[in-house]
């Protein structure tokens, strides 16, 4: 299958087979050749307050010389970023990478326990956090290796008075940004402020340095840092815009909806990366959970291009006053992160008069390996064609290659895979085989025309609006509940996020009900982990050794609601 590489003959015209992923030798060299090369265009939008590539350069360069100058960082070193999208992101991504230090990407939304984990595992030396979350910091910060805490206020950016009234707003009108305390903490701004007083030094940066270390689970549930390069990522960059670039893109004009947080691969390389090189305006939506004022935002922008999970678009769809959206300059949809149900495709076609297309990818492969092709007329259930310099092959438990249309595990290999787990030999050697080949857990099939279809999930990961929860992780929060002697933890379909995490529990405690399981799940649990179901049983099916069979659990009929109250749906 690898050999052949049927895909190449359905490439939509001007695909070239191949890409160079050594064009550029880091990530902060494509944003230097972009910051020059586009000084007075707009690069970054939020709040309706907008920043020139000049002024990200110019914003990137003194918060790099602040890291090294100030805090003395070197090279190599791990800086944590826990925020939602706003202009300090891009500001501070691109100053870290510039620095020649790895960026860890934080979910935001963290609990204090998964806070902890991802910091200490990652060793990282400093934060950059919203005020929003200071709060979760606080709580942990004595047990990690940070020296030093940057905070923010979502406004920050915005200038006065407009900054000072959102985060007045924020903090005492909705109530969003919790009191915290954090001795030696010091404001962004003053971080900026305090880098115009040094100069940055010359950093060679090597393309097989980590630029991120974008943390994902894996079958034991432990998050684990995949080493993305500045060579994997340049790469992928390169991969997708000969990709997108067939669709008519032009340089320096293109303005790209960002509600997907940039924390998430697919839209850090699709939406920072993709159209940041093309020189285009990433319109950053800070919390796209209000859908009415995404929708807001939506009417007072001229966009040509989108990406999203199948939850957002569904939402989108289903928000009154999205079909008076103008449409007219949108040029690309593109849906990744999670499976995109047939329905919405079809709908958001009617809508915007523009085909959502499908694409796949994993944390580990920085995100892209297969994208429909652009011309697409309508959805057709594929994630689409292995994108250049990128060879798939479907293989069998005992790693043979199958021929074409049969069904086994999806195996990539491209220069955007992965260097490795973390500080995880043995993890990494589980998914990368002998020959190099990333195992994706994913069950496929390839047909004669190359096209990729994903039949289903080899691992038990549960995917909640693109997003991964490992059972493991969910499973053993829920285990150290007194009252609670066994659980299960399975995905289950749902309408609105893809998949949603069932419950199946066996109690210790006759009195417990489905609320207490869900209440403590809430203290340690981010949102999408938490269970929306929950089931007692009087006993879990188990294999001869005393595994739990999820598989079995998965394919049960979900028992009827007893009297009692005891199944929460």
């Amino acid at each position: 299958m690898s050999t052949d590489r049927p895909w190449l003959q359905s490439y939509p015209q001007g695909v070239p087979s191949t890409v160079d992923p050594d064009e550029y030798r880091s990530v902060a060299a494509v944003f230097a050749a972009s910051a020059s090369r586009y000084a007075q265009r707009p690069a970054y939008r939020n709040f309706g307050k907008t920043l020139t590539y000049a002024q990200v350069d110019a914003l990137s360069i003194q918060f790099a010389a602040y890291l090294l100058g100030e805090l003395g960082l070197k090279k190599g070193d791990r800086v944590a970023l826990m925020m939602p999208n706003c202009l300090q992101y891009p500001i501070a991504t691109f100053g870290i990478l510039r620095a020649g230090l790895t960026v860890v990407n934080v979910n935001p939304l963290y609990t204090a326990r998964e806070l902890k984990h991802q910091l200490v595992d990652s060793g990282a030396a400093a934060i950059v956090v919203v005020d929003n979350f200071g709060h979760t910091v606080q709580e942990v910060l004595a047990q990690t290796p940070l020296k030093q805490v940057i905070a923010t206020g979502l406004g920050d950016m915005l200038g006065f008075p407009k900054g000072a009234l959102v985060n007045f707003v924020l903090k005492y009108v909705k109530k969003m940004v919790p009191d915290y305390d954090i001795p030696g903490a010091v404001r962004f701004g003053d971080a900026l402020a305090a880098g115009k007083r040094h100069t940055l030094p010359q950093v060679d940066i090597d393309p097989g340095d980590i630029a991120f270390l974008q943390y994902t689970g894996g079958t034991t549930g432990v998050a684990k840092g995949a080493m993305l390069t500045h060579r994997n990522l340049v790469a992928n960059m390169q991969q997708s815009s000969a990709w997108l670039g067939t669709n008519d893109l032009k340089r320096g004009e293109e303005v790209i909806i960002t509600a997907l947080p940039l924390y998430h691969i697919f839209a850090l390389t699709a939406n920072g990366l993709v159209f940041m090189e093309l020189g285009g305006l990433n319109h950053l939506v800070t919390n796209p959970r209000d859908m009415p004022g995404f929708v807001k935002e939506l009417k007072g922008t001229r966009f040509t291009a989108i990406t999203g999970v199948n939850t957002l678009f569904n939402g989108l769809l289903n928000t009154p006053g999205f079909d008076q959206v103008d449409f007219s300059a949108l040029k690309i949809t593109l849906g990744g992160g999670m499976a995109v149900q047939r329905a919405v495709a079809e709908r958001w076609k009617q809508v915007t008069g523009v085909t959502l297309i499908e694409a796949y990818g994993l944390t580990e492969t920085s995100p892209a390996v297969c994208i429909n092709p652009l011309d697409l007329k309508e959805f057709n259930g594929s994630i689409g064609l292995p994108i250049p310099s990128t060879d798939v092959c479907v293989k069998d438990d005992d790693g043979q290659v199958l021929a074409g249309g049969e069904i086994g595990e999806l195996c990539v290999k491209g220069p955007q895979v992965m260097k490795g787990y973390w500080q995880r030999p043995e993890e990494t050697a589980k998914v990368v085989d002998a020959d190099g080949w990333l195992h994706t857990g994913d069950m496929a099939r390839i047909d004669e025309q190359g096209f990729v279809y994903i039949v289903d999930r080899k691992k038990d990961m549960i995917l909640v609006s693109g997003f991964n929860v490992y059972p493991n992780e969910v499973e053993d929060v829920v285990s150290a509940m007194p009252g609670v002697l066994e659980v299960a933890a399975v995905g289950v379909p749902d309408e609105h996020s893809g998949e949603a995490v069932k419950l199946f529990v066996v109690r210790k405690d006759p009195s417990l009900t489905a609320e207490q399981v869900k209440a403590y799940c809430r203290q340690a649990l981010t949102g999408y982990k938490q269970p929306r179901h929950i089931e007692f049983r009087n006993e879990l099916p188990k294999s001869n050794v005393g595994k739990i069979l999820r598989k079995e659990l998965r394919d049960a009929p979900a028992a009827a609601q007893p009297a009692s109250g005891t199944t929460a749906h």
